[in-house]
């Protein structure tokens, strides 16, 4: 069984120069997040799917500031 890598994009809500995002992909069942300054080299943190768009959209929401 063969995995494919997590393709990672920068978060819609990154400042203009983009020092401060974070990057985000998927994988079957799960989101992903990692610091964009690190790239390759960042720690990955990985949630299942649900949880992550839950998180997502409570961010959205301005639940968290």
């Amino acid at each position: 069984m063969r995995s494919t890598p997590p393709t990672w994009r920068k978060s819609s809500r990154c400042t203009g120069d983009g020092a401060d995002c974070v990057e985000v992909a998927s994988l079957p069942g799960l989101g992903g997040v990692r610091d964009s300054k690190l790239g390759s080299r960042s720690p990955q943190l990985w949630f299942p799917l649900a949880n992550a768009l839950a998180f997502t959209e409570a961010v959205k929401e301005g639940q968290f500031g």
